[in-house]
Formats: structure tokens, C-alpha cells, sequence
């Protein structure tokens, strides 16, 4: 009886205790974040955003470079003797000045919003012993935010931005474009009556605004790297090369710490702002993740604080997506393998994938579903190409 006694015997604690709260905060980890996406799919911005908003270090390539400049460190006067020569800054070495960034007292503190790494050149490192690195840095990403957008309007939005030489600053072309700006002025004028007062404030800050005035649209230019073919180069580059790595590092993560957001939204239509001094993150989860959230919740995990964790097929059905369709799955249909998500789209898809999931994730799947039709006239050789492409991409005729 007595050992149960003393087994039983708990020492007491206070949490309203104030010591013991500031200790543990103290000891607690500040929160890190890594924003990801295409080239040019407004990394840089988010992350500055989210770093005014939640007070944190932003770590950037430039950043980080003009940062050692300035303050006239190591790095930053190999920076400015490479520069003066007339040299590009090596990939290494920028490595090394954010990697130190980040182990830095400041960034043990507020923690760190991440942008740019891992970076599509490697020249130093690969894409896999990038990523192997943040998997291992000391203060490991709490959060990863993924910039979702087609390539289609991210090359278009890309061709459309121009830089003034003078100032450095970046516009978008409903910012530089007579005609899109006069497009937008039309549907302003049709809501004129809802909101009489904004659209005043608005006016008068257009009218002031310099970008509007014909000298200063002479003097924007298009950067090399804006040129539609430099960019669809990039963006295809980085789903050669990065796209997997990071969609693997992305399921290894809990799926309620990853947040996709919808690349065609601007920065500030992001955030929600309830008061002056209080901000929301607003981020458009594709696939209805909330409702997918709200049903495992009342699910049994598989052993105790073993996270949920998101698999490389999202919220598309493995079964569907293997016949060559993309259906997306019903949360009350989802179920846990191997520790990971994958949500039926149908009873009959669930009741198959049950008897044997391994056809429907073995490689290559998930690979996207492509359905050509090839047609002409008689004789035009529609089955000789057909064959060909089948033979190409792996297909069905």
C-alpha cells in the first residue's frame, strides 16, 4: 500500500504561477516559417509581410547580402570585394550568410521567416542537400506555406512586371497599364453608389499617385529575367528539379502546419486586419482542408501525439487518379495509411482501396492524368501519331 502511496504522490504546480510561465517561455521555441512556390510567385513579399505582422527575422538572399554590407562583416566585405570586381556572389557563400542568419541570437528570439531556400541553382548544393539542411537546422520550420498558382498566369503576370531604374521598385501591370487601369476605374464606377466614401479616399490617391503621370511610365523597363520565354524557362525548371523534393517534404510535415495559399490573390488580400493592432492570416487552403481537419478531429490517432501527416495526393483520390481522372475525395471517406491521409471520392473507391492500396500509390503515382484527342481528316496519320505520343509519354491509345 505504500508504494502505491508514493507512486500516487504528484508534487503540486501553479500555473498561474508568473515564474514558472516566464521560465517557459523562456525556454520555448520561437516560431520559424518557410515560405515556398514557383519563381516569381510572390515569395519575397508574403514573407515580408509575414514577418512585419508576427515580428520575426526576415532571411532572405538579398537580404541577408545587403544586411553583411552594411554592417560590414566578414561576409559582407567578400561580398563588396567580388562586387567591385565586377563578380557574382557565389552560391556558397550566400549558403553560409543565411545558414549563419539563422543561427544567429536575434533569430534564437523572434524566430524566422524564410524565403528563397531552397534556391533552383546548384552550384553549391543539390536540391536534396538543401532541403536536408533545413530539416536539420536547430531551429526546425514550425510552419510551411506553399504559393499555389498555374503557370500559365504566373508567366503572365511575370511578362507583365516593370521595374523603374531609378527607385528599384517592381509594378504589376494593373499598376503601370493605361488600359488595365482604366478597366479597373469602370468597375470601380459601377459600385460607386455602394461605397461613395472609399472610392474618394481612392481617387485622391491615385490622383497623387506619381506612376500615373506619362514621363514616369516612359521610364519603366522590362527586366531580362520578366521575358515571358525567361520565364516559362524558369518555372519549368523548378518542376524538373524541385517540385518533388519539396512535394516529399511537404508530406513529411503535419498537414495542420502546412498552409497553401492561392498565388493569384495579392499579398495584402492575404491578411484579414479585425482591428489596428490585430491580424489574421486568411489563406485560401485548396482542397477544403478545414473540413477535412474538422473530421479527423474526432478520429482515434494511431499511437499517442502520433501526427496526422499529408500525403503527396492531397485531397485527389488515389483511386480515380489511377483509372486517369482527378476527383477529389470526401472527407468522410478519408482514411490512415502508413501514417498518411489519402481521402475516397466514393464507397466503391474506399471498399477498393481497402483490399489493396499498393497499386494506387506505387510509382509513378500520383502522375497527373493527360488526355490528348487527335483528329483530321482520312489517311492525315492520326494512329501513327497517336502511337507515337503513347509510345513518348507512356500513354493508352
Amino acid at each position: 500500500m505504500a508504494s502505491q502511496v508514493e507512486k500516487q504522490a504528484q508534487p503540486f504546480t501553479d500555473i498561474f504561477n508568473e515564474d514558472e510561465a516566464e521560465k517557459s517561455f523562456l525556454l520555448s521555441k520561437p516560431t520559424c516559417l518557410i515560405v515556398l512556390g514557383k519563381p516569381g510567385s510572390g515569395k519575397k513579399t508574403l514573407a515580408r509581410k509575414l514577418a512585419q505582422i508576427w515580428k520575426c527575422i526576415f532571411i532572405e538572399a538579398s537580404e541577408v547580402i545587403e544586411l553583411n554590407i552594411h554592417e560590414e562583416t566578414e561576409y559582407g566585405l567578400k561580398c563588396q570585394e567580388l562586387l567591385f570586381k565586377g563578380q557574382s556572389i557565389s552560391e556558397e557563400l550566400v549558403t553560409e550568410m543565411i545558414l549563419k542568419k539563422i543561427e544567429s541570437p536575434e533569430v534564437a528570439h523572434f524566430g524566422y521567416v524564410l524565403s528563397g531556400f531552397p534556391s533552383l541553382s546548384e552550384e553549391y548544393m543539390t536540391i536534396s542537400q538543401q532541403i536536408e539542411k533545413i530539416k536539420n537546422l536547430k531551429l526546425k520550420p514550425d510552419f510551411l506555406i506553399n504559393i499555389k498558382c498555374s503557370d500559365y498566369d504566373l508567366c503572365q503576370r511575370i511578362s507583365g512586371q516593370r521595374q523603374h531604374p531609378d527607385s528599384g521598385q517592381v509594378y504589376q501591370r494593373n499598376q503601370w497599364d493605361p488600359n488595365v487601369i482604366e478597366k479597373h476605374k469602370k468597375e470601380k464606377d459601377q459600385h460607386e453608389e455602394e461605397n461613395e466614401e472609399e472610392e474618394e479616399q481612392e481617387e485622391e490617391e491615385t490622383a497623387e499617385d506619381p506612376i500615373m503621370t506619362s514621363e514616369f511610365l516612359h521610364q519603366l523597363v522590362q527586366r531580362p529575367e520578366d521575358i515571358l520565354e525567361n520565364a516559362e524557362e524558369r518555372v519549368g525548371m523548378y518542376k524538373n528539379i524541385m517540385l518533388r523534393p519539396l512535394e516529399d517534404l511537404m508530406a513529411e510535415q503535419d498537414c495542420q502546419y502546412l498552409i497553401e495559399v492561392d498565388g493569384n490573390q495579392q499579398p495584402d488580400d492575404l491578411f484579414l486586419v479585425t482591428s489596428d493592432t490585430n491580424y489574421l492570416c486568411h489563406y485560401c487552403c485548396f482542397n477544403k482542408q478545414d473540413e477535412l481537419f474538422r473530421v479527423l478531429s474526432s478520429c482515434k490517432r494511431i499511437a499517442h501525439r502520433y501526427q496526422w501527416r499529408r500525403s503527396r495526393w492531397g485531397q485527389a483520390c488515389p483511386v480515380a487518379l489511377k483509372e486517369g481522372d482527378i476527383v477529389m475525395g470526401n472527407p468522410d471517406l478519408a482514411v490512415s495509411f502508413l501514417g498518411k491521409i489519402y481521402v475516397l471520392s466514393s464507397p466503391e473507391a474506399l471498399k477498393t482501396f481497402l483490399l489493396n492500396p499498393r497499386p494506387y500509390l506505387l510509382p509513378p503515382m500520383p502522375l497527373p492524368p493527360c488526355k490528348v484527342l487527335v483528329f483530321g481528316p482520312p489517311f492525315s496519320g492520326r494512329t501513327t501519331l497517336c502511337n507515337l505520343i503513347a509510345q513518348k509519354y507512356k500513354g493508352k491509345v
